[in-house]
């Protein structure tokens, strides 16, 4: 009965997170520098990208910015703005996407494109242009549909790890994980999602207990890096990793 009606959670929990939608975020972070780029806000394109966001009724920030409480303890709160250039003779092409915290497309934009052959002019123009596709979506930030990554990820539908001896086994972690609020800590998940770990917080910034994973793990931030260390046969394993808050 407890496996049928999880089973169910998990269903229309996955559901509503397919489900997402621009609505459903507030925020958007633009960073400093777009893949194609040479510079940091190469030609204005990212300072332009925010004012675009803005006009549109997003709240964006660009990577080095304050942000807000809510924002900062959580960026999977927001989408993360993307500019991709696709190389043409005589014409520049831009096209804009939106993404969720774990890579997923909300919104992509038509190709904006420009035969100016000033450089500066070029970039402005084929950005404005690929914004237009913006204007066909209605946009109004929903609170009552924000945030269904968190909802999804953060509810007893993700699968919780196995507790692994640490004597009879080492755990390995690989690729990047997403930080996600908890009343206690963090949880980290994968982009299936599924979550990996759970941390526990303590008195001392940047150093958690984890609390689903070998006995006596724990999982702290040292020069710069983050670091998984655990006994295993009396022996310390030490495994760094990437955790995006």
């Amino acid at each position: 009965m407890k496996a049928s009606a999880l089973f169910l959670f998990v269903l229309f929990t996955v559901a509503g997170y397919s489900q997402n939608t621009i609505n459903s975020y507030k925020y958007v972070l633009v960073p400093e520098r777009f893949d194609f780029s040479k510079d940091i806000n190469q030609y204005g394109l990212n300072t332009t990208t925010k004012l675009l966001l803005g006009q549109k009724g997003f709240v964006a920030f660009v990577d080095n910015e304050a942000l807000p409480p809510t924002l900062a303890a959580n960026k999977c709160n927001a989408l993360k703005a993307e500019v991709v250039q696709k190389k043409g003779i005589f014409v520049t092409n831009l096209t804009l996407i939106l993404k969720d915290c774990q890579g997923n497309i909300i919104f992509k934009s038509k190709e904006g494109k420009s035969r100016e052959k000033e450089y500066q002019v070029a970039y402005d123009e084929a950005l404005k242009n690929a914004f237009l596709s913006l204007n066909d979506v209605p946009y109004k930030y929903d609170s009552t549909i924000a945030a269904q990554p968190q909802q999804a990820t953060a509810t007893p539908a993700v699968s919780s790890p196995a507790p692994v001896p640490a004597s009879s086994a080492t755990v390995e972690i690989t690729g990047t994980l997403y930080a996600q609020v908890t009343p206690n800590g963090y949880q980290l998940i994968d982009t299936t999602p599924k979550k990996i770990l759970a941390l526990l917080k303590t008195s001392m910034q940047d150093f958690f207990i984890v609390d689903a994973g070998p006995s006596n793990a724990v999982v702290f931030k040292k020069d710069g890096e983050w670091l998984f260390e655990y006994y295993k046969d009396n022996k310390l394993v030490s495994q760094k990793l990437e955790i995006k808050f």
